[in-house]
């Protein structure tokens, strides 16, 4: 470390770019990066090929050589701990964090395939539900998933930290015309189905075979009324005592598994 220059000030201008590029989704757009913290989640950055720099602490950097080691092949810089604390978006930092490069991918490739399985969100807004849902999506086998413009941004800190590295593997795309998308998936062959309070019980064998989407909505609003009315079925879980809805996340969580669970029947 005797030849490198340990950052100390909040002021320096990479750590003022850490900081932006954690609070403004247009920075992490126009400069096509993200920021992620933990061994973890940088080492599946690293495993994705998408790890672009890395920040360690100066306590890091000697007391955890076998981590630090780990990423000494890419770009790196030595941060004083209380700046490495300031700049981080959680409450016990873990002494390691980094920039990554943003994941690009075809939305063409993401739907061409006979039994492509597509999750289709509006207006998801709560960070955590966000995160939690790409991460069930991976697990549930999905194709992807396509967002419309007012969901939250899917590359804030609260999300990645959510997806628990699901955001490297699970192929997204924002589509500002959301509706025009869903009515181009229909056109494409796509059987739509929505989670609604008016829908019908979804639990019909087979139904989720083929080309299809599960439609989620917003956490208290649910889905607008053009989203809905694009949809094939509109569907509901059934559901026992006065309960009348479940949160978003639980709620794509079933829907999702019992796709992958129709359609593990069918191959079986």
């Amino acid at each position: 470390m005797s030849n490198r220059v340990l950052i100390s000030s909040t002021n320096n201008p990479q750590i003022k770019n850490l900081a932006l590029l954690q609070k403004k989704a247009k920075a992490r757009k126009e400069q096509g990066l993200f920021v992620v913290e933990g061994i973890k989640m940088l080492k599946e950055a690293m495993d994705a090929g998408l790890l672009n720099k890395i920040y360690m602490s100066e306590s890091f950097y000697h007391d955890k050589p076998e981590a630090s080691s780990i990423f000494k092949e890419y770009e790196y810089e030595i941060v004083t701990d209380s700046v490495l604390k300031q700049v981080s978006d959680t409450m016990t930092p873990q002494g390691i964090m980094g920039t990554v490069n943003m994941p690009t991918y075809d939305i063409n490739r993401m739907l061409d395939k006979d039994d492509a399985f597509i999750l289709l969100l509006e207006d998801i807004r709560d960070p955590g539900n966000l995160g939690t849902i790409i991460r069930t999506a991976e697990g549930a086998g999905v194709t992807g998933i396509i967002l419309n413009a007012s969901c939250a941004d899917i590359l804030q800190p609260k999300v990645v930290r959510s997806t628990m590295g699901s955001i490297y593997r699970v192929p997204f795309y924002e589509e500002a015309d959301f509706i025009g998308a869903l009515s181009w998936l229909r056109l494409e062959g796509f059987k739509l189905f929505a989670a609604h309070l008016s829908g019908i019980s979804y639990d019909t064998e087979g139904s989720f075979l083929g080309r299809c989407g599960i439609l989620i909505g917003n956490e208290a609003a649910g889905l607008s009324w053009e989203a809905a009315s694009l949809a094939n079925n509109l569907i509901k879980i059934p559901m026992e005592g006065k309960v009348e809805s479940l949160n978003a996340a639980v709620a794509s969580a079933i829907l999702m598994y019992e796709v992958a669970r129709q359609r593990r029947i069918m191959k079986n």
